[in-house]
């Protein structure tokens, strides 16, 4: 019987401490649960614990982290890598770095210094957690700059470990197809990336334009760092190479895309893409050009927009060891010119221009124009367009142009521009007056550019170095390249663009040529007339309910440059 009542005593026991197990993980889950609402709802703040000093506690911490953070396998592979900060310092010091922490990044604040400063916060859970407001930008000092405050940088945020609220999650990924040539697209990306730290949108790194007349099928990689441009950002928004792949799979069958409104301010995007940005957890934006105002922004997003196409847009370096190269082998010579010669036969049919042009020339390229069903100025007056300024100036006309404001003969001319119209036989004018006239072709052996060959978003790329090199740049029309390239030189020390004012040449040429007026007077108007348009320190021009008309952001990117030309200190 004793040994009965033994082995019954022993049961209860077990039974008790069985019950008293399964009341204590009750018990935490539930607090688990209480935790992660109160977390969620701003009512609790998790602490972080690690070990300034490197002890042990601190790799524990840090071993930790790196387990949560290694969770995530997907955005380990396509994310740039963390930073997990040493609570406890008084200002944050990036230790070594770890794979984006999926969980990490959910239990630490971003943001809330008077008006917050998010960073771009990363995406939570694969894009599906949807924050309650975009990050918005500060009113004050950035957090870093605030000692009392120990502020860390975690996978591209700023992370407040001492007291901030709300967390920020990614509203979402921003897909974008760009539209156009280098410096249309390049633009379109330095928008893309403001709008997307705008609306707490993690971007996947863009698509360029493969549909247009130049059928370059260069991808973003061809062209400019891909990792640089991940990295240089990642204190702003996250930047990802490719949608995880439940993403890619659900938009493989439904895609949410849309252009946006051109020419759009910040509340446009607030109002009107960030809610579809939430339901659709991916949007698609199928152009890229000219989608956000020149004018009126806040100058967080001014700035942004500097940072990109000054610092995070940086080619391959097969391209730059290229164009370097060809610098170089011009600066030997002496003091160089560019041209940016824009007589190509895509602007002149899709332009209309056909000053000097004969008939089978004219009729080509309207049929060329006719052809591209997306073009929809199709009837252009050629004639009416030129005297309004409109046209690119022709090789004969710039010619007499050089010469009447002093170039000499033995000025060095580089001709950044693709294959002029009418080929060498149209350029026979230009090369009798200035002999050292030279492109690219000229300068690097077939073999150093055969990898170019038939890319000319690449060789687009080239230009666009030695024309930022060169100690003076003339546009012969204001396109793309020419007002990006403009506002690159004001940020370089306002170098030296002369920027031609073609309606007033036009009226001056055909005075001259119709005998009105002397060489010594058209050489002298000429003169006179562009004197303030040497690149010169200028406020842009700002014309409210006409963007076309007025000046460009990225041609003259005033909110980004101090009074000695260096970029202010907006990093």
């Amino acid at each position: 019987m004793a040994a009965v009542g033994s082995g019954g005593g022993g049961g209860a026991r077990r039974r008790r401490a069985w019950r008293w197990a399964m009341r204590a993980a009750a018990s935490a889950v539930v607090w688990t649960a209480v935790v992660q609402l109160a977390s969620v709802a701003g009512l609790f703040r998790p602490r972080v614990l690690a070990d300034c000093a490197g002890g042990g506690a601190g790799k524990a911490a840090a071993s930790g982290l790196a387990a949560l953070a290694g969770e995530d396998g997907a955005a380990a592979r396509l994310s740039p890598p963390a930073l997990v900060p040493k609570s406890g310092c008084p200002r944050s010091v990036p230790v070594r770095p770890l794979a984006p922490p999926a969980r990490l990044l959910a239990l630490l604040r971003c943001g809330d210094l008077g008006g917050g400063w998010g960073g771009g916060a990363p995406n939570l859970g694969g894009g599906e957690g949807v924050s309650n407001a975009a990050v918005p930008w500060p009113q004050r000092a950035r957090p870093r700059d605030d000692p009392a405050q120990p502020w860390a940088r975690i996978g591209g945020c700023v992370a407040n470990l001492g007291g901030s609220r709300g967390i920020y999650r990614s509203n979402g990924y921003l897909r974008v197809t760009c539209n156009g040539g280098l410096n249309q697209m390049r633009a379109g990306i330095c928008d893309m990336v403001t709008i997307a730290r705008h609306l707490n949108l993690t971007l996947v790194v863009p698509e360029l334009d493969k549909r247009s007349f130049w059928a370059d099928p260069s991808d973003f990689g061809d062209i400019f760092d891909v990792d640089h441009f991940i990295n240089s950002l990642r204190d702003e928004l996250m930047i990802v190479k490719e949608l995880p792949l439940k993403l890619q799979l659900r938009t493989k069958k439904r895609l949410y895309s849309m252009p946006p409104v051109s020419w759009s301010n910040e509340t446009y995007y607030l109002k009107r893409v960030l809610p579809l940005a939430r339901k659709h957890k991916v949007i698609h934006f199928d152009k890229s050009d000219a989608r956000l105002a020149n004018n009126g922004l806040p100058i967080q997003l001014q700035r942004l927009r500097c940072r990109v196409n000054f610092k995070a847009l940086r080619f391959t370096p097969q391209i730059e060891a290229l164009g370097r190269k060809l610098i170089s082998t011009l600066q030997r010579s002496g003091q160089f010119v560019v041209l940016h010669l824009r007589y190509e036969m895509d602007m002149l049919s899709f332009s209309g221009c056909t000053h000097g042009c004969s008939n089978k020339e004219t009729e080509e390229l309207t049929r060329m124009r006719y052809a591209y069903p997306w073009w929809k100025e199709k009837e252009i007056d050629s004639e009416a367009k030129r005297l309004q300024g409109l046209c690119p100036l022709t090789p004969e006309e710039i010619t007499l142009v050089l010469k009447a404001l002093g170039f000499t003969k033995d000025t060095l001319i580089y001709i950044a521009s693709g294959e002029i119209y009418g080929g060498e036989k149209r350029l026979a004018v230009l090369k009798a007056a200035y002999p050292k006239l030279v492109r690219k072709e000229k300068i690097l052996s077939p073999d150093e550019l055969r990898p170019f060959q038939n890319h000319s978003t690449q060789m687009a790329a080239l230009d666009y170095m030695v024309s930022l090199a060169s100690d003076i740049f003339i546009p012969s029309y204001d396109g793309n390249m020419a007002r990006v390239v403009e506002g690159h030189r004001r940020y370089m020390g306002f170098r030296k663009t002369i920027q031609l004012d073609r309606k007033k040449l036009v009226e001056l040429l055909d005075l001259y040529q119709g005998g009105v007026l002397s060489w010594d007077e058209f050489s002298d108007a000429v003169k006179e007339a562009h004197k303030s348009r040497m690149g010169q320190p200028t406020e842009r021009k700002s014309i409210p309910g006409q963007p076309k008309e007025e000046d460009y952001f990225y041609a003259n990117p005033q909110e980004c440059i101090g009074s000695n030309g260096e970029l202010r200190d907006f990093s």
